[in-house]
């Protein structure tokens, strides 16, 4: 079966999983982290509102039970980020949108035994001082490979 029939099967499903969630109490924030129809464009859409190929947005689908559980049990965060950000839509001709402060924490999570390893990260964004809410998801397929593992290294904004 390929990407695409895959992806169609798995979309409206993994649509379903995540607007159950609503949200999730976080031992880190001491609060809630929402789940809401933001986290879930961006687990379809890079920030520059590119489709992601099918096989990422599986990949994404798959990892979605992973982030809803590491978000629950994360007490430290493993990279910070604080920078301006476009949001809303282009306003008139000039295509001015508003910009505001986003905040981003990364979580992770290493799951499986052995050979079978895999490091999940989960990003939470903050909009200005709205909710706290689901950004992205994913994996370092070669945990085991010792040589590609790095904490803390990668860009957390548009994973």
């Amino acid at each position: 079966m390929g990407y695409l029939s895959r992806h169609k099967r798995e979309l409206p499903l993994a649509k379903a999983r995540y607007g159950k969630v609503g949200a999730v109490q976080c031992p880190y924030f001491n609060s809630e982290v929402v789940f809401n129809a933001q986290g879930f464009h961006h687990l379809r859409y890079n920030s520059a509102g590119s489709e992601r190929t099918k096989k990422a947005q599986l990949n994404k689908f798959f990892l979605l039970k992973f982030a809803v559980e590491i978000v629950s049990k994360s007490g430290t965060v493993q990279q910070y980020r604080q920078q301006l950000g476009a949001v809303g839509r282009k306003k008139g001709k000039s295509g001015h949108r508003d910009m505001k402060l986003m905040t981003y924490w990364a979580f992770e999570g290493i799951l499986g035994k052995n050979e079978k390893m895999v490091r999940v990260k989960v990003v939470v964004r903050q909009v200005g001082e709205g909710t706290k809410h689901f950004w992205s998801v994913m994996s370092d397929t070669d945990f085991s490979r010792k040589s590609n593992y790095k904490m803390a290294t990668d860009d957390i904004i548009d994973a």
